[in-house]
């Protein structure tokens, strides 16, 4: 199962358990039980604190890391390969003793949940969204006895995934009820189960002092600033929806310069890492609002936030970044994450053997088709334009797949289905006007980015698209306050772009504040 390097790494790691633990393994006779077999004893191999022991759990196959002695223990219900191998890694050491890199506040905060919490989250291997999830849990169910996680590899026990309607990974179960679907942090899960968590961020938040630099955002362009300002040693400070943006929700990231290849959650946290290496206040979980421009050049504007706390800043920086674009036709919200997906890696699995659609024939549509033709029985490209608008090379590949048709100049105008799944999409071709039904699954969309900017609506100058305009220097129509990435104007919506426009707006941000006029610097700190 693991090659020697694998094995190398993984025994230095388990050199830092200061708890035995073992590993409950309940198998069957079939293939996959011979290879979780071969994994667990492979493991217990590298580390005499750790032993296989054998289990009778229904879910077969499965496993589960428990510390000896206790009921301190997280189950894995498949092989926890591909993307969840890291989080088997840190299962083994939490279970194991070690402790977590968790902030400690939020830490006591899961020690001190009351009531009991059965959670179970349903995961596909080629999902990069479902680790994060994963993860979270397994260290809450370590660190208080009353909560218990299992992670269920949805494409191994297809028949609780039918039996619960699933059609979208990570999703979540609590005490046998819905509880989340998509990307949560651990923040979140917490946030969202502790009932008092929202009040108490809100005060806490009430009481920031004003900042010189206030980022609205926490993606590349929003990491960037958030760096550039701390440098030049002025009070920063960070607001995100959820920290790395839409970087989270991506693959395969081949064109960020001097890293060959890199995956979006990897790359968040690397972000979020180095801008906690300076003295920057990060308030993760902060949707904005409203934005209140100074009324005066050089005092404060303020940042009304959803929980109804404010903060202030002498020069704001905006980077809220996109989100996916949806379609807009009936039926598209109704069975959202019940056949209409927007994560081809994350989904894809759970429509292996069944047709499906991809709406957008750009790179973002076209990369999809040609990822999800490897896995589902047939693939219809839906696009508007006349012809495809993907790279050549991208074009060439799609068309070599037999199991892809593709139509151009088509107008996707319902989305079709029987109240529990899609059924199927109609779309009108709009050269001779005809209206035509496909049957199929699940419909994946990719037909580009929509900027997070309703919130500034009649505070600051938007594009028709209602991006941010911009100028060279990232400012934008209000002085003291600048804008940076895919919010904004800027031609191409590109990570390394979107961090170079974060630094600028920094850059900018901070000359802007040199230049006031020293009268006016002194009546604000008076």
């Amino acid at each position: 199962m693991l090659d020697a390097n694998l094995k190398g790494q993984l025994k230095s790691y388990l050199a830092n358990i200061t708890q035995p633990i073992e590993l409950v393994a309940s198998l069957d006779e079939g293939a996959k039980s011979r290879e979780l077999n071969e994994l667990l004893t492979e493991i217990a191999e590298l580390s005499d604190k750790v032993s296989v022991a054998t289990g009778n759990d229904s879910r077969k196959p499965s496993f589960m890391i428990r510390r000896v002695g206790t009921d301190i223990g997280v189950t894995f219900a498949g092989l926890p390969m591909g993307h969840e191998f890291t989080s088997l890694v840190l299962a083994l050491l939490q279970v194991g003793g070690h402790p977590s890199k968790a902030a400690q506040d939020l830490i006591e905060q899961i020690k001190g949940l009351e009531g009991d919490y059965a959670f179970e989250t349903y995961f596909s291997l080629s999902c990069q969204n479902c680790p994060d999830v994963v993860q979270a849990l397994n260290l809450m169910s370590v660190l208080n006895p009353r909560i218990s996680h299992v992670a269920i590899d949805g494409g191994l026990f297809k028949e609780e995934v039918e039996a619960r309607k699933i059609m979208a990974v990570p999703s979540i179960f609590l005490n046998g009820e819905a509880f989340g679907q998509g990307r949560m942090e651990l923040e979140q899960i917490v946030a969202k189960i502790d009932s008092g968590a929202e009040a108490r961020a809100a005060e806490k938040i009430k009481a920031q002092d004003p900042f010189e630099v206030l980022v609205i955002g926490g993606g590349p362009a929003g990491a960037a600033a958030a760096i550039y300002s701390a440098r030049k040693g002025i009070r920063t400070g960070v607001a995100a929806e959820r920290f790395g943006g839409q970087v989270l929700d991506t693959m395969d990231i081949e064109n960020f310069i001097s890293v060959s290849r890199t995956e979006g959650p990897k790359l968040a946290a690397a972000l979020e890492n180095h801008v906690k290496d300076y003295d920057v206040e990060i308030m993760n979980l902060q949707k904005a609002a409203k934005l209140i421009p100074a009324r005066i050049e050089g005092d404060y504007h303020e940042v009304v936030l959803d929980n109804g706390a404010s903060l202030k800043g002498r020069t704001v920086i905006l980077s809220t970044g996109a989100r996916w674009r949806q379609m807009g036709v009936p039926g598209e919200e109704e069975y959202r994450n019940k056949g209409v997906a927007y994560c081809p890696h994350c989904d894809g699995p759970l429509f292996k053997g069944k047709r499906v659609a991809v709406i957008g024939g750009g790179n973002s549509g076209v990369e999809a088709a040609i990822d999800l033709a490897g896995i589902v029985a047939h693939v219809t490209l839906i696009e508007y334009d006349s012809q495809l608008r993907a790279d050549a090379v991208l074009q060439r590949k799609l068309a070599s797949l037999p199991n892809v048709k593709i139509i151009t100049s088509a107008l996707t105008t319902k989305v079709d289905g029987n109240g529990e799944k899609v059924t199927g999409l109609s779309y009108k071709d709009r050269n001779s006007g005809t209206e035509h039904d496909v049957e199929l699954e699940g419909i994946f969309v990719q037909i580009g980015l929509v900027p997070n900017t309703e919130w500034l609506k009649d505070a600051i100058a938007l594009s028709p698209r209602g991006e941010i305009e911009i100028d060279a220097r990232g400012e934008t129509s209000q002085p003291g306050i600048f804008a940076a990435g895919d919010c904004t104007t800027v031609p191409y919506k590109q990570i390394v772009i979107a961090m170079g426009a974060g630094s600028t707006a920094a850059l900018s941000a901070f000359d802007y504040l040199i230049r006031l006029p020293a009268s006016e610097e002194a009546a604000q700190a008076a």
